[in-house]
């Protein structure tokens, strides 16, 4: 069965056409959430309100774009919702406070790499939304320019842009006067 016949017939109501399709595509929907958050536990509950949500929502799919174009703006949105929350809020205070106390600056040079990797992903996440969504698709999820065009309903050209602009502000952050240059340099090169 092609994969538009079981939207179809989800969208008529098949609980186990509905029960395929998730199968098909549930570690997508993981992978999109995991790559927007890079926690592993808010992973899996925002892959577990999406698909609540695609259950509600499966309906709306008019089959313009592709399934999984579409399934990605469900999850991204999930996300954005799931961090609303005043839970969520708390727990990343809490846990950026931990880290804060967890980092030891005198540990051997791996655990400097990722320090790195981690401030880089930090960065990555204050980013604009439209920034940090492109920055996923593209060098997280691996689409091409014109894919990530396609799923976020822009001109490839705008992904372009987004990812210069991307790079230059990340590499602002990574060159500010508060950072050594071995960081910078470090950083640099990851973007």
């Amino acid at each position: 069965m092609s994969e538009n016949s079981l939207i179809e017939r989800c969208q008529r109501g098949k609980a186990d056409a509905f029960e395929q399709l998730l199968e098909l595509h549930y570690d997508t929907i993981y992978r999109f959430a995991y790559r927007w958050c890079g926690d592993q536990h808010n992973a899996q509950d925002i892959t577990q309100q999406s698909c609540m949500k695609l259950a509600r929502s499966i309906k709306q799919f008019q089959h313009q774009s592709s399934f999984t174009s579409w399934l990605y703006r469900l999850v991204i949105n999930c996300a954005k919702d799931f961090y609303k929350s005043p839970t969520q809020r708390n727990q990343r205070e809490e846990s950026d406070q931990d880290l804060d106390h967890n980092l030891d600056s005198s540990q051997p040079g791996s655990n400097e790499q990722r320090v790195y990797a981690q401030q880089i992903l930090e960065h990555i996440n204050h980013l604009h939304e439209d920034l940090k969504d492109t920055l996923i698709l593209v060098y997280g999820s691996g689409l091409s320019h014109q894919d990530a065009a396609n799923t976020l309903g822009v001109k490839e050209s705008t992904i372009s842009w987004r990812i210069h602009e991307a790079r230059k502000l990340l590499k602002q952050k990574f060159t500010s006067p508060s950072l050594g240059i071995h960081q910078a340099e470090t950083a640099g090169g990851a973007v």
